[in-house]
């Protein structure tokens, strides 16, 4: 395997590891997900910490980083996860590298992308 592939598969289990257990990095709604009642706010994040669908289409890069999901009476919404430096003001230099990076997972309404 190369040290590409490699690089590839830790941030994507890095990223499954933030969505599925909401640990290793912030976790961001928007105002569209924080007007939805508890329970509709409830099963969003119940549906994007499932999320399992990656596929080449939507999944180019193999990071596991974005999904959309469609929930009755609340629409589509997005998820998607950045990396940023530890002060939350620069891009990440290395996704891979939990001692330069922070993620940010962040839950919308597809309306508000």
């Amino acid at each position: 395997m190369s040290s590409n592939n490699t690089r590839t598969l830790r941030i994507a289990h890095l990223n499954d590891r933030l969505r599925t257990t909401l640990l290793g990095g912030k976790i961001v709604i928007t105002s569209g997900i924080g007007a939805l009642d508890d329970a509709q706010q409830a099963a969003v994040l119940s549906q994007v910490q499932c999320f399992d669908a990656f596929t080449a289409d939507n999944d180019p890069h193999g990071e596991h980083d974005f999904g959309s999901i469609e929930l009755p009476q609340v629409g589509r919404v997005f998820w998607k996860i950045d990396y940023y430096d530890l002060c939350l003001e620069y891009g990440s230099e290395d996704p891979a590298d939990t001692g330069i990076t922070r993620r940010v997972l962040t839950i919308m309404l597809a309306s508000e992308y």
